[in-house]
């Protein structure tokens, strides 16, 4: 579904970045994997199918590191990605009343901010160089929802769906489309460490009574980056088990 494209994954060390790789490895794509963890992400380029795959060492938080990194891999590839993927994301969780502002500000400065600066940078360079493009930015279920203890990640993932639809408005001029996955409670390294009393409850209100393997999410990402989804964008997809 991808041949010849060229897809940058961010949050590529592990989880679901690390399966989209895999998987648009496997549909042709080359893949530039970045992730803050360099020893992750090069693990992940290990792995992959076929040749041309890279990785860096990416803060999507801090605007430096991806104006650099940016500016390496457009020299590295002679041009930019004309696939993006906004996967990388961190929770601090803790009650509403305990929270402190460093962990809600962190939050947001990865899920948000993050996923602004690498959006931005890529859009300006696909726009200069007169490219297609489609951007998939992961956000999440409890976006919608809201989820107890996590006020600082629904917030986020809020806000990183409503800029999916702005960007979709301002960059359909220039044939970037740009639309977000929704995942539900998804087996990864980040919610290894979620207690099972809290797993069990949310099993227990998902209908296909299971959580979602990290690929299943990255089957959806896979179709919205491809030309098989080129009249969708501005559109949010739940891969949520009917959560």
């Amino acid at each position: 579904m991808l041949p010849g494209k060229l897809a940058f994954v961010t949050g590529a060390g592990g989880g679901i970045g690390r399966a989209i790789c895999r998987l648009m490895a496997r549909e042709g794509a080359t893949i530039v994997a970045a992730d803050v963890d360099i020893k992750n992400v090069q693990s992940t380029v290990a792995e992959l199918a076929g040749d041309g795959h890279k990785s860096y060492c990416l803060d999507v938080s801090d605007a430096e590191s991806v104006g650099t990194v940016m500016q390496q891999v457009f020299a590295d590839y002679n041009g930019p990605p004309t696939v993006v993927v906004n996967a990388a994301g961190i929770t601090r969780d803790n009650f509403l009343l305990k929270m402190s502002m460093q962990d809600f500000q962190s939050v947001f400065d990865v899920n948000v901010k993050g996923t602004f600066l690498v959006t931005q940078t890529i859009c300006k360079e696909l726009v200069n160089k007169n490219l297609p493009g489609s951007i998939v930015n992961i956000g999440s279920i409890v976006a919608q929802r809201g989820n107890i203890g996590q006020c600082n990640y629904s917030a986020s993932k809020a806000a990183v769906e409503v800029f999916s639809k702005t960007v979709a408005l301002e960059m359909a001029r220039y044939n970037i489309r740009c639309n977000t996955v929704l995942p539900g409670f998804t087996i990864t390294p980040m919610t290894d460490i979620v207690p099972d009393k809290v797993k069990d409850h949310f099993k227990s209100a998902i209908p296909l009574n299971r959580f979602a393997d990290s690929a299943e999410i990255a089957e959806t990402v896979i179709f919205l980056a491809s030309e098989k989804s080129s009249y969708i964008t501005g559109t949010s997809i739940a891969v949520s088990g009917g959560y």
